[in-house]
């Protein structure tokens, strides 16, 4: 059991880097805790006016969801790590973002770690989640919104897709309908929004 532990401990660390934060100061921006939403996520890095910091969060946010996952892919057969460490060092790397122990505690949203784990597990389920986020974003123009039911269709399709673009593992399973509920509750008080007709649309002008 030490090696999963190990590599769920090292994954938890990974997920912790909060980019937000971190891109912001080597850029010479403001904390993005300290605007805005107060979320340390490339949606309020957005509001400080650099798309360039922006997007380099998203990637970086993802990349660390991404990274342990294929990791184990890669490495994990000869230590006996299969889907079940794949599930443990994704839903730590998105434990991570939520909880940063770097941070003290106080995370993002995970909407982009957890599509990084997402693309770990199989880039068309990350695709599929993707084209998700990006139809649901065109139609009704809200980033939380989007985010919400993507995150619901992401075990689905996982389920759906079962013996014909993958097989699926019951603790992969579970993972990934962990972390929508988690991304869920972390969109409560959007969700507050959504229904008091008060959330931000994308492009708006404050």
């Amino acid at each position: 059991m030490i090696y999963p532990l190990l590599a769920a401990v090292a994954a938890y660390l990974i997920g912790s880097l909060s980019f937000a934060v971190i891109v912001s100061r080597v850029m010479g921006l403001k904390d993005p805790r300290s605007y805005g939403s107060k979320n340390p996520g490339a949606t309020n890095v957005l509001r400080s006016g650099s798309k360039a910091a922006a997007v380099a969060t998203l990637v970086l946010d993802a990349v660390k969801g991404w990274l342990p996952v294929m990791l184990v892919r890669w490495f994990g057969q000869p230590y006996g790590l299969g889907d079940g460490t794949v599930a443990l060092v994704g839903l730590a790397a998105f434990a991570g973002h939520l909880w940063p122990v770097f941070f003290k505690f106080e995370g993002g949203k995970g909407v982009a770690t957890a599509l990084g784990v997402l693309l770990g597990i199989n880039w068309i389920l990350g695709l599929a989640t993707v084209a998700t986020w990006l139809i649901i974003a065109f139609f009704f123009r809200y980033s939380s919104l989007a985010s919400l039911i993507a995150a619901a269709f992401a075990p689905v399709y996982y389920l759906l897709a079962n013996g014909v673009a993958w097989y699926t593992d019951p603790a992969i399973s579970m993972a990934i309908f962990v972390m929508a509920m988690l991304l869920a509750w972390r969109h409560r008080e959007n969700i507050a929004r959504l229904i008091q007709g008060k959330e931000s649309r994308l492009g708006a002008k404050k």
